[in-house]
């Protein structure tokens, strides 16, 4: 079971659309959703998420959509992982130092005392994964998306959505 869901990757690739600078006016889900062969009534769910986490703005009507509610250097990796899995941690600790069978039901206190140490270790873990996602922006994947794809696909992009908007 992973981590981090592909919800979250979801999320993070439409996003990366919405946020590429030359669009301005947003996308429907729908439209993202066939924009990236991945199933519409997920992401709908996916963007239900980000919009309760104020990470999107929702614009109604046949032309609506949604849209950043900020900035994309604003936006976290971290951020988005909370909206979408909510804040649920790396490991949980069952206290197993407590059942050796050489205790007989009854631990000696030096084998309870402090945190475990392999819950400590994992704690540790997670909290330097989690401030390594909070220094990590949607803005920050947007810059090494656009030095990696060619000049033409944000606007192939843009295009296909605007013909998309427009035949509504």
């Amino acid at each position: 079971m992973a981590f981090i869901s592909s919800g979250v990757e979801y999320a993070l690739h439409s996003l990366l659309y919405l946020a590429q600078p030359i669009n301005a006016d947003g996308a429907s889900v729908r439209d993202l959703a066939e924009l990236q062969n991945v199933p519409h009534d997920y992401l709908a769910k996916i963007f239900t998420k980000l919009h309760k986490a104020k990470i999107v703005i929702a614009t109604e009507g046949i032309k609506g959509g949604f849209s950043l509610a900020k900035s994309a250097h604003d936006i976290t990796v971290h951020d988005v992982i909370v909206a979408i899995d909510s804040y649920k941690p790396l490991f949980e600790c069952k206290e197993i130092r407590t059942r050796c069978t050489l205790f007989e039901g009854e631990p000696p206190k030096w084998s309870t005392s402090g945190m475990c140490a392999i819950h400590q270790i994992m704690q540790n873990a997670e909290q330097q994964m989690r401030q390594n996602l909070a220094q990590q922006t949607l803005g920050n994947i947007v810059e090494q998306f656009i030095n990696k794809a060619p000049n033409s696909y944000p606007l192939q992009v843009i295009q296909w959505l605007d013909h998309r908007k427009s035949n509504r």
